[in-house]
Parts: structure tokens; sequence; C-alpha cells
């Protein structure tokens, strides 16, 4: 793999870090952005040369999905086929620390994004940062862990220095999920897909709540 220059390193503080994030993105290029649970890799999820980069940078095998992060619900919908699934279960689960899986729609038009899947895993972080350049960007983006496939998640930017020069940027929003390390294991991803009933792929941060939600809304365990 081609190494770049080392990235840039801006405090998501900063006045414009969110405009910032959304033009390196808008260039196809990969940053590190922090999310409402672990740091994430983040680029252009229709940019063939963005994934490309991505999969490349994870060392990753491009038969392991890659989620999407969008701004809000109706981008569920306009990316994922989530028309069984009402308002009220999708406000109560989203913005936090969920990834919803569900069927792609013909909106997704990468070739290279999870090209051996029909899913989509969406996210909706509650993390004020991520979700401004989400909608600044106006696309989606897609988002995996920051860190080499089969290393821990990442809860601050030095955990992830050994990937600083394949990146375009760094966004540094400190410590995450208080440090704390049992939530490295980021999102709970629940399988959505099929009318009536959810499959949890992972169980992450908040799993108790996010059962709860599913069932209190009627869907059963499959």
């Amino acid at each position: 793999m081609k190494i770049d220059k080392m990235a840039d390193i801006i405090t998501c503080s900063q006045e414009t870090s969110s405009e910032k994030a959304a033009e390196y993105l808008s260039k196809g290029q990969v940053i590190a952005v922090p999310t409402d649970t672990i740091y994430g890799l983040a680029c252009s999820a229709n940019c063939p040369e963005a994934i490309k980069k991505l999969y490349g940078i994870k060392g990753r095998d491009s038969a392991k999905p890659v989620a999407i992060c969008v701004t809000y619900v109706d981008n569920v919908r306009k990316w994922g086929k989530a028309g069984h699934l009402s308002n009220d279960l999708l406000n109560s689960l989203l913005p936090g620390p969920v990834t919803v899986v569900l069927e792609k729609t013909k909106e997704l038009d990468n070739p290279y994004l999870n090209p051996k899947a029909s899913k989509i895993g969406i996210r909706i972080p509650k993390h004020s940062f991520i979700n401004k350049v989400t909608k600044i960007f106006d696309k989606p983006v897609a988002l995996t862990s920051a860190n080499f496939s089969n290393e821990p998640s990442t809860l601050s930017v030095k955990e992830f220095e050994h990937l600083y020069c394949h990146l375009g940027a760094v966004f540094d929003g400190g410590v995450l999920s208080q440090g704390l390390e049992q939530n490295r294991t980021g999102s709970t991803v629940v399988d959505l897909s099929t009318v009536g009933y959810y499959s949890v792929i992972r169980r992450g941060i908040s799993y108790d709540n996010v059962v709860k939600v599913l069932e209190d809304n009627g869907l059963i365990s499959c």
C-alpha cells in the first residue's frame, strides 16, 4: 500500500472541524472520527476508491461487511429497506450505540461496498461531531472501527497511531466511552431485515436496552 504523509490531527472542538471532516470525505479520503462508542475509520460509502482504500488500511477481507453512518431515521430508510419498521421503533433505537442491519436499497450503488452481502448495517451515533459531519456531507459515510482487523477497538487516538500514515486526518474527540474496557465491544449489531423478527449479530453497548426496545415493539428473537 502507498503510504501518504502523516495525517493531520484536528481536535473536534475546533470551530470548523466538522466542515473539514466533510471536505476530506468529499475528496475520497479516509479519516478517523469519534463516535458514541469507539473511534472509527470513515469514508464516502458510494466512492469506490475510498472504500478500496478503507479495506486496504484495515487489512480487511472484503467479505467482512462495513456499516454506514447517517444523520436521520429518514436516511436509514433511504439506504436500507425499512418499510416494515415503524418510526416509533427506529426513533427508540436511534441515535444510539446500535447498528441496524437491513437489506440494501438501490441507492447504495458502490460495487465495492459489501460486495458479497445484500444487507447493510446502518448507524446514527449519539455524538454531536459525527452527526454534524454526516449532515454537512449529506451522503452515506462508511464506518468501521479504527484498528487493524483482529486488533482491539480503540477509545483514544493514541491507540491507533500506527494508522496515521494511511489517513487523511484524525479528528480527536478525547477518550471515549469513559475509557471503560467493556465498552470496546462497540455498538450492538442487530438484524432487522425480516418482518416481525430480530437477530442479534453482536452484543455491544446497551445490549439489554436494545433487546427491550425490540421486544416492547413486538419483535421476536430468531
